[in-house]
């Protein structure tokens, strides 16, 4: 990519950009994408309204941000993600407003097809896309900060939603997310894009948009075994991490043994990454991937053999927290290394749209092999998920390694 410096080189106002980036980003995730995880016993409780209903509303946002993925990629390509992340920002905010004023079912789905779109716009994708558009090879280490620092988005929103929610009431804590938001998430993402462009050389240009990127990306066996790859990883994980409290109790752990391996997955993620930006310089990607995709197998394995020791279920949760701490990098590094940079951010909006389709469809299939045939089935699924993700994903890195 022309006029990209390496990240030692990075000035000063470029690397803030970064950890700006990444502040904007721990914002966007914890009011837009963990708010419902935070409130949904509140809204429950005031509304009436069932447990499927209120569920439908994030698969719904999910949906949403898979089909707008590709549209968002390309925009990014042709200079517009810095304009995507604060615009997407505020309509969050805005969609947020229009959530805390819901009186009906139909009003509720409205207003989280609202927030797939700010989704779509100002999360990850985005930002990913944006920073490899900017920084070629240097992203890698930037998107490795970004996760470090919006991986407690999760310990951010529940103690806050939940305090908010008992104090003045569900409403008034997405009223505040909305807020903070538009007040300091929009203005965050706007001020890195700033200190990003003031730190680029003055001779350097940004990589012209590649149209044609989708359509040759398409035509590579690499694009569908990544895709099919990174589809299984989010199936695995989410059939297991949704559903993770009946099944480490059907094994044999505790209620508190269940709680506390759980609230283990989100630091486990942040550790994978301090681990990954520690090492991968030495590893690279093809190893890294193997190892990954490995940890994810063997998280599943853990799991299925808590039966024998119960407490097993911690080496899950630790185990499969970190995979997926590292999955998140791995998908644009991957990309990269088998597809190239050109057209990225179009070729990353198609590249996530089977990941986020299994995300969506994974709790409501991962409670029918539950409550259909029980907590082994469903370990067992999960297993098979992660040992075809190792396969597609291992297979993909090593034809990069090759130069196939």
């Amino acid at each position: 990519m022309a006029g990209q410096e390496g990240e030692g080189d990075a000035p000063a106002q470029e690397a803030s950009a970064v950890w700006l980036l990444a502040a904007g980003q721990t914002l966007g995730y914890a009011c837009i994408f963990y708010l419902f995880a935070a409130l949904v016993v509140a809204i429950a409780a005031d509304t009436g309204w069932g447990k499927p209903l209120l569920a439908l509303g994030p698969t719904l946002a999910i949906l949403v941000a898979a089909a707008l993925a590709p549209l968002a990629g390309r925009l990014v390509d042709g200079g517009y993600g810095p304009r995507l992340l604060v615009g997407g920002a505020l309509f969050g905010a805005a969609a947020l407003a229009g959530l805390s004023a819901v009186v009906t079912p139909a009003q509720y789905l409205a207003a989280w097809a609202a927030l797939g779109v700010a989704q779509a716009a100002c999360l990850y994708e985005v930002a990913f896309a944006w920073l490899v558009r900017r920084r070629g090879a240097a992203a890698r280490a930037a998107i490795i900060r970004v996760t470090l620092v919006a991986g407690f988005a999760s310990t951010l929103a529940f103690p806050a939603g939940t305090a908010l929610a008992e104090w003045a009431g569900w409403r008034a804590a997405v009223l505040v997310a909305a807020v903070v938001m538009a007040a300091v998430a929009a203005p965050v993402h706007g001020l890195a894009a700033w200190r990003m462009r003031a730190g680029a050389p003055r001779a350097g240009r940004l990589a012209p948009a590649d149209r044609g990127g989708v359509a040759r990306a398409l035509g590579q066996a690499a694009f569908w075994r990544l895709g099919g790859g990174f589809m299984l990883a989010n199936l695995n994980h989410w059939m297991l991490i949704q559903l993770a409290l009946p099944v480490m109790t059907a094994t044999g752990a505790t209620a508190g043994q269940a709680v506390a391996a759980a609230a283990c997955v989100g630091p486990a993620q942040v550790a994978g990454r301090i681990l990954l930006l520690r090492y991968e310089a030495r590893l690279g990607t093809a190893r890294v991937t193997a190892l990954t995709a490995g940890a994810l197998v063997a998280g599943a394995l853990w799991l299925a053999l808590a039966g024998l020791a119960p407490p097993l279920v911690f080496a899950f949760a630790v185990t499969q927290g970190a995979a997926m701490g590292v999955m998140t990098i791995l998908r644009p590094t991957l990309q990269a290394a088998t597809l190239g940079r050109d057209g990225f951010g179009a070729v990353a909006g198609a590249l996530a749209i089977p990941p986020l389709l299994a995300s969506a469809a994974a709790p409501a299939l991962g409670a029918l092999v539950l409550g259909s045939a029980g907590p082994a089935a469903l370990t067992a699924a999960a297993l098979a998920a992660a040992v075809g993700a190792a396969a597609l994903l291992w297979s993909a890195a090593a034809g990069a390694a090759r130069g196939a």
